[in-house]
């Protein structure tokens, strides 16, 4: 593998702008990426932005049906960096945490589990019960990660661009991808020590 590839998975949860800014930070990072999106995605898309698929299949290197069973994401002998999934709806997350690989999405999910990959899942949902909690938490005992997409006020964010930005910066920071821009505590923004 001569360049660095993630396979970014698109879910029918609110929030389909993650993945879109996840998809334009990893161009911008000229990494390869290859995009599957879910029916449901792209319900979430028509009702939450102005974005045709196509606007959105531009941003990919590589475009997968989710129902492209025998595509390359599927096969663990495809090398990836891993997956992200932005956002990550908890049927996706209940189908990953139960092994069910009924389509494209869940199916490479599977494959980064399987080969030791890191995979982030940008879930959305609140409130959480037990059975969300308990796919989590599976998940995570597999070897994924479980990145709420939840805002970093102390970056001091102006708009929800700047909220869904340093999100989906800080979830690909998981893959070993670095946005040079990311406001960071310690770093890039001042600390607060605390009087004693």
């Amino acid at each position: 593998m001569t360049r660095k590839r993630i396979v970014v998975g698109i879910t029918g949860a609110s929030g389909f702008q993650y993945g879109v800014d996840v998809l334009r930070l990893l161009r911008e990072a000229e990494i390869e990426t290859h995009l599957v999106m879910s029916r449901g995605a792209q319900l979430t898309r028509e009702h939450e932005t102005d974005l045709s698929a196509e606007d959105v299949y531009a941003l990919a290197t590589h475009i997968h049906s989710p129902g492209a069973l025998g595509a390359p994401i599927s096969s663990g002998s495809f090398r990836t960096e891993g997956m992200i999934i932005a956002p990550c709806s908890m049927h996706t997350l209940g189908a990953i945490a139960s092994g069910v690989t009924d389509n494209l999405v869940t199916r490479a999910a599977d494959v980064a589990l399987k080969e030791r990959r890191r995979l982030v899942l940008m879930t959305r949902e609140a409130p959480l019960h037990l059975g969300h909690l308990r796919n989590m938490l599976a998940v995570t005992e597999y070897g994924g990660i479980i990145f709420p997409p939840v805002p970093a006020i102390y970056a001091a964010p102006r708009t929800s661009a700047d909220i869904i930005r340093h999100s989906a910066a800080r979830a690909l920071s998981l893959l070993g991808v670095e946005v040079p821009d990311m406001p960071r505590w310690g770093e890039t923004l001042s600390t607060v020590s605390a009087e004693k």
